[in-house]
């Protein structure tokens, strides 16, 4: 295999985790009753989030995970998740905190997969579909340790169409010329914004009952419907 023509910059690799971490701290310290959690278990989410797509996308691609070839990775999660859970009281206030950190978590997580497997020779729609995955990927596996229904497979704001949106511009813009680390920044930008304008104005996909209910009405619309008299 040949070198790639593009590497992430560690920093940039680093910066993703810990706002991942803080972002999961965050998430799993909103937690009351049977389900709240001691500080290892904040701890382990907020690594989970912060590290959950890297480990993904690498293994995709079928490369050594780099988030456990450089101890650093480790050290910026943990230290990004306790400090999240020290201070989730605060943020946990200011909802617009949370709402552009999340978009901004997964835009940086989705760029970074998709420029990662354009570098090593993907080809463009498994590049995106890689890139997708990286981005969601801390958030599924953070639902399947805390046992909640898996956010990506129900109705609720677009963050998946989000990713894809910006991970399907840079294989684009990448593809027409544009260069990758600028095309990542864009992509990046176009996911945020996404995510919070479907955040702030309460867009999604329509729910599959909903098309069911639709497609019967229509078929049955010359149907009268007799209702029970009250007695």
């Amino acid at each position: 295999m040949t070198e790639p023509l593009f590497t992430i910059p560690l920093w940039a690799d680093l910066l993703g985790v810990g706002l991942g971490g803080v972002q999961g701290a965050m998430f799993a310290s909103g937690f009351q009753g049977q389900r709240r959690l001691d500080w290892l278990g904040v701890a382990i989410i907020g690594i989970m989030i912060g590290m959950g797509g890297g480990l993904i996308r690498d293994i995709l691609l079928g490369l050594p995970p780099a988030t456990l070839h450089d101890n650093w990775y480790l050290v910026t999660a943990t230290a990004a998740a306790l400090f999240g859970m020290l201070l989730a009281g605060v943020f946990n206030r200011i909802n617009t905190v949370i709402v552009v950190l999340d978009a901004v978590v997964i835009g940086m997580f989705g760029a970074f997969g998709a420029s990662k497997a354009i570098a090593v020779g993907t080809p463009p729609v498994p590049a995106v579909f890689i890139g997708v995955c990286a981005a969601v990927g801390g958030g599924v596996l953070r639902d399947m340790l805390m046992g909640l229904p898996t956010a990506i497979m129900h109705v609720g704001s677009l963050y998946a169409v989000a990713a894809g949106a910006g991970c399907t511009f840079i294989v684009i813009a990448n593809g027409l010329g544009m260069p990758i680390t600028l095309a990542a920044i864009i992509g990046i930008v176009v996911t945020a914004v996404i995510r919070i304008l479907a955040v702030s104005f309460d867009v999604s996909l329509p729910e599959q009952r909903r098309l069911y209910r639709r497609k019967v009405a229509a078929e049955t619309g010359m149907i009268p419907i007799i209702k029970p008299s009250a007695e």
